[in-house]
């Protein structure tokens, strides 16, 4: 079991991206691949390799569903897929990472069209991801749609040896990601029921091969809400060098101070074995956000696991406080407060 590992989300255009690339919390970098550019992808790897000192991650996408296309209706959702499916129907399908949904009634086109009764309560774009739990789903077609494996040979063009396969449910898919990247690091998302067996029946661990509790999907895939509990365990019971991704104090997107819950569950994760934890997209949009998560993900670290006393906890972990801006030095203090118990 080592010592804290803090992985974040960021994108080369980000304007606090050199920040963190160069920050001394940050232990990794996630790319995630999802609204990526072939076109100015080359440009902004090569970027993030020049400004950073700190390892980055080539998030893949493999068998996750995405939307490529929507198809104009006034009174239905219809939507192209990336990789054709089967399943029966009519069935539910979840959106936004299970705040919305509607229901399914057909599947055209060989299983790349996607037809719904109605629609949901939000606009869908091409390039998010959608969440069918129905155990007769098979996801058909090649492992990698395009533009994934033109992704994949930039990356490696770049000189990036450290990727992230989405929804891995099989050794064989894994050994297709080795014919790309050969013996380059590949973590395994673990984000549904099947990558769950495959994690129990087919897993072994590597030097080049690891695991990511990737919960942002994990908790829409499985069964029921509180069969997140066992799944979360049982990845780092396989791998104890597993990173928990996702759903990390996200009560500091928006405020300073975090959430009784929050502090509870990365109480939790610390007793189940996890080091290596990895921030959302969400909570990395904006530096001050991230700024906040990290500070606070060491003091409960260096507190609670290190056992250290509140006095104790080293300074570098501490928010930079700015006295020019009081009301920050106010807010920012209060959240550092409230994780000591302070009045």
């Amino acid at each position: 079991m080592g010592e804290l590992e803090a992985l974040v989300t960021l994108w080369p255009e980000m304007p606090h991206y050199k920040y963190f690339a160069h920050d001394s919390r940050v232990h990794g970098i996630r790319l995630n691949t999802a609204m990526a550019d072939p076109k100015t992808l080359p440009g902004l790897l090569k970027l993030a390799v020049e400004t950073s000192d700190t390892p980055l991650y080539f998030d893949v996408k493999g068998r996750q569903l995405r939307v490529t296309s929507v198809v104009p209706r006034k009174d239905r959702l219809e939507c192209y897929l990336n990789h054709p499916i089967s399943v029966e129907t009519p069935t539910p399908v979840l959106f936004k990472a299970g705040a919305d949904g509607a229901l399914l009634e057909r599947v055209e086109d060989v299983g790349y069209r996607l037809v719904f009764r109605g629609g949901p309560q939000y606009n869908v774009i091409p390039g998010e991801s959608l969440h069918i739990r129905h155990p007769s789903l098979s996801v058909g077609g090649e492992l990698f749609p395009w533009p994934q494996k033109e992704f994949l040979k930039m990356a490696k063009d770049a000189g990036i040896s450290r990727y992230m396969l989405s929804y891995v449910g099989s050794q064989a898919e894994v050994d297709e990601m080795r014919e790309h990247v050969g013996d380059d690091l590949i973590v395994c998302k673990i984000e549904d029921r099947k990558g769950l067996d495959f994690v129990a029946k087919e897993y072994v661990k590597a030097p080049n091969l690891g695991l990511l509790t990737a919960r942002g999907d994990l908790f829409v895939e499985v069964q029921r809400p509180h069969d997140i509990l066992h799944a979360t365990r049982q990845i780092v019971q396989k791998d104890p060098d597993a990173i928990l991704g996702s759903r990390i104090l996200l009560s500091v997107t928006n405020e300073t101070v975090p959430s009784c819950a929050d502090m509870g569950e990365l109480g939790w994760l610390f007793d189940q074995g996890y080091r290596r934890l990895m921030f959302c997209d969400s909570l990395c949009l904006k530096r001050e956000p991230l700024d906040r998560a990290l500070n606070i993900l060491n003091a409960v670290y260096e507190s609670y696991v290190g056992g250290v006393r509140p006095e104790e906890i080293p300074v570098h972990v501490r928010p930079a406080l700015e006295p020019k801006d009081p009301l920050r030095f106010f807010s920012v203090k209060r959240a550092i407060d409230s994780l000591w118990g302070a009045e």
